[in-house]
């Protein structure tokens, strides 16, 4: 379901298996898709295929992000295995849907956050909870997201549909709206209506590890500062603190996100004429014996500065985290009756983007964010609702 952009690519993950049906309402962005299987059945409205094709085991959803719920939703629901793109879903509603969902249908899942396959985010998780910084309090992202335009308003052009689009299909449950160039293809990230801006594109991949290791889920307070914003798309730029509590096995941490080139405070260890790892976009863990820095999937930690990362590779503490096959085999695998994989939605997905969509909550509404994760609620302020469940269009929804 979604076979052109970022969906072609998980087309060809999970080609090693049999490739019933593609799915696309643009013809064009999923041509490439349609010419590698040219005998496999074509269609544009996956509710169609869902219906017709009885025999699918299982669905990847690579939709834009407004899509994501309502597709994955109908395919749990016919007893169908799912791989959706990140973020899992558009709202923290959607979010605790499906692995609510996913749960009681027994079915496997896994969210598209290739670094959380990635030995790298083993490698970082051995050296924290052997001590190699010490105690980690805080947590750093950065990044050059947004790479398309926010911080507008709707355009009042009026254009004409290119033929080989379905737009009343594209739009699928947001709310009506003309054709515009300014929404497809790619640049949907940026409308509230349909994406999640930087931070719903990037911080899934990006908080993945910290989540993992530290077991950030359910912030107690959310804060965020951004230029000018609007009902329409996200901020230009943003900057995202949120405090997490203390647990039994570490303390209190702080985590604050960057967008829009932002950059974190040089360390002091790095060295002069030595870039951060992940250059415009990355993370840094901040203990109290040290720091260590990676890309934003986590792919090549390394312990600053390089003087300390050398002594860590002579002598690495030993492996302990089983290394993945990769993103898609852990998922088949998972389908054929293998461990769940590793971003599943009940267990990972879910909780983590949940974390993650609480900061757009904090961005959208200007205001300190204090989450009762228990009950799904903000508690000290009022919000709009459509912030965290939106409505649907007719034709359109989880039930």
């Amino acid at each position: 379901i979604g076979v052109g952009g970022k969906g072609r690519s998980d087309v060809v993950g999970v080609a090693s298996e049999n490739i019933v049906a593609l799915c696309d309402v643009d013809e064009h962005r999923g041509a490439d898709s349609f010419r590698r299987f040219p005998r496999v059945k074509r269609y544009k409205d996956f509710r169609i295929m869902l219906e017709k094709e009885k025999n699918l085991d299982a669905v990847t959803v690579s939709t834009p992000d407004h899509t994501h719920a309502v597709a994955a939703m109908m395919a749990i629901k016919l007893g169908k295995h799912v791989f959706c793109q990140k973020p899992l879903a558009h709202s923290i509603y959607e979010v605790r849907a499906l692995g609510q969902a996913a749960r009681k249908h027994k079915v496997s899942t896994q969210m598209g956050i290739q670094g959380h396959s990635n030995d790298g985010l083993r490698k970082l998780r051995e050296w924290i909870e052997a001590g190699v910084i010490g105690t980690v309090r805080e947590v750093h992202y950065w990044t050059n997201r947004p790479i398309w335009p926010q911080g507008i308003e709707r355009p009042l052009e009026q254009y004409h549909l290119p033929k080989y689009l379905d737009w009343d299909l594209w739009l699928g449950p947001a709310p009506e709206r003309a054709y515009h160039p300014a929404y497809h293809p790619f640049k949907w990230r940026g409308w509230w209506d349909f994406g999640t801006g930087a931070l719903g594109d990037i911080g899934c991949h990006a908080m993945d590890a910290a989540f993992w290791i530290l077991d950030l889920r359910n912030p107690r307070r959310v804060a965020a500062e951004r230029t000018p914003v609007n009902s329409e798309t996200a901020p230009l730029t943003s900057r995202v603190t949120y405090h997490f509590p203390a647990l039994p096995n570490r303390p209190e941490v702080k985590v604050v996100w960057r967008d829009g080139s932002l950059m974190p405070t040089r360390p002091e260890e790095l060295g002069e004429g030595r870039a951060l790892p992940g250059g415009n976009s990355g993370q840094l863990f901040i203990g109290d014996k040290g720091k260590i820095a990676a890309d934003i999937y986590c792919r090549d930690p390394k312990l600053i500065p390089e003087s300390r990362h050398l002594q860590l590779l002579a002598n690495s503490p030993d492996e302990k985290y089983p290394r993945s096959p990769g993103v898609y085999k852990e998922w088949i695998r998972a389908c054929k009756g293998g461990k769940p994989a590793g971003a599943n939605f009940p267990d990972y997905a879910s909780p983590l983007t949940e974390m993650v969509l609480l900061g757009n909550l904090a961005v959208r509404t200007g205001e300190i964010i204090e989450w009762d994760a228990s009950k799904g609620r903000v508690t000290n302020i009022s919000r709009p609702n459509q912030y965290i469940r939106h409505s649907y269009r007719n034709g359109w929804n989880l039930s």
